[in-house]
């Protein structure tokens, strides 16, 4: 932290000196920005990180950050100024960043769902700052309220370089974290870190009442993919379907890779009902979704689990009905959702008039 701090405060002291001469806001300002950069070290998150720069150039220089985006392995992090309108930028950054869809976009502190608020901006005097790490890009997005001297330009590079140095020993803090918990092929959770987050997720939702459902899924006939597409078609198939079902469920829900070609998600706050809306709403993604592998194109259904945990917080039993249902699932056709699927059931004893009828089923 020292060796840091030093190298930053010779760089503050070049550029303060050209500016401020030896005026009295020549130290202020030195001694402000090198309290923000200590500050970047100490944040153990991006949002906060991110939070301490815009504070900076609001402080220092009186900009407004209106995005800051940085570009890791593992995907696109967006911070975005929440008076922002976001679709006013949103379209830069999928320009500069060469996004294929929105929904790669992971944004770091706007709600998903969350309406756009009131400020418009016209992007014509908008600016940016790039700077790399080893293990990510950065880019900083402002529109200046005034033109930007040699100072300020010096500046607002000493600010970002310290943000990319804080990000990036964030980044490889949580590799660390993450190479206990993720699973290497699919990048979602493992079994592992799966049991340890149900158990805090199952007792806080004992402790408040709030609702609270598993969903377990598997993918049918995967044993015919691997013989068919060989095992690297099959590790494609997992990863493509972990990607998926990941771009449509919320933030907060966990999910993970149960074992082999078999899934399970924890849903906070989510009764059994709505759990069973989501799996079949998955269901229906993964049977549209035609998977690119080796000039052709690989087609899966999967069959799902569904349960809620129950007034007695077991979590074991919680398991055990998912399970259950997946295997119901399995039994009555596959590429179905138990318990809850909509069935039609056809009166074959009378030809000359078929009879139909919607059921329910719950067990």
């Amino acid at each position: 932290m020292s060796k840091t701090l030093d190298r930053f405060s010779h760089r503050l002291s070049v550029v303060f000196g050209l500016v401020f001469g030896f005026s009295l806001n020549r130290a202020h300002a030195q001694n402000k920005l090198a309290r923000h950069i200590v500050a970047l070290n100490g944040k153990t998150s991006s949002s906060e990180i991110i939070n301490e720069v815009a504070d900076c150039l609001k402080g220092i220089l009186g900009y407004r950050l209106f995005a800051f985006v940085n570009k890791k392995n593992a995907g696109v992090d967006v911070w975005l100024d929440p008076r922002m309108y976001k679709t006013s930028i949103e379209e830069v950054i999928i320009k500069d960043f060469q996004v294929k869809d929105t929904k790669d976009l992971t944004y770091l502190n706007i709600e998903k769902g969350r309406e756009e608020c009131l400020e418009q901006f016209g992007m014509d005097s908008l600016v940016h700052y790039d700077h790399k790490e080893e293990n990510c890009y950065s880019r900083l997005y402002m529109m200046p309220s005034r033109p930007i001297t040699k100072f300020h330009d010096d500046v607002v590079r000493i600010i970002l370089q310290g943000c990319s140095a804080a990000l990036s020993k964030q980044i490889n803090i949580q590799r660390l974290q993450d190479a206990a918990a993720i699973d290497p092929l699919t990048g979602c959770c493992n079994r592992r870190a799966f049991e340890a987050q149900l158990k805090g997720h199952a007792a806080s939702a004992g402790r408040h009442g709030k609702p609270l459902s598993v969903i377990m899924f598997d993918l049918d006939h995967f044993k015919a993919v691997n013989d068919t597409y060989g095992h690297l078609g099959g590790d494609e198939v997992l990863r493509e379907v972990s990607r998926l079902v990941r771009r449509n469920i919320r933030t907060e829900d966990i999910f993970a890779r149960y074992g082999g070609e078999e899934f399970i998600a924890i849903l906070p706050e989510t009764d059994q009902a709505h759990a069973i809306e989501l799996a079949d709403r998955l269901r229906q993604e993964i049977l549209a979704f035609p998977i690119p592998f080796s000039n052709r194109l690989i087609r899966v259904t999967a069959s799902f689990g569904v349960a809620q945990l129950g007034a007695a917080i077991d979590i074991e039993k919680l398991i055990e009905d998912a399970d259950s249902m997946l295997y119901k699932a399995k039994f009555n056709g596959r590429n179905t959702v138990m318990p809850g699927l909509i069935k039609v059931h056809r009166d074959e004893t009378s030809p000359s008039l078929i009879q139909t009828k919607r059921s329910l089923i719950l067990q």
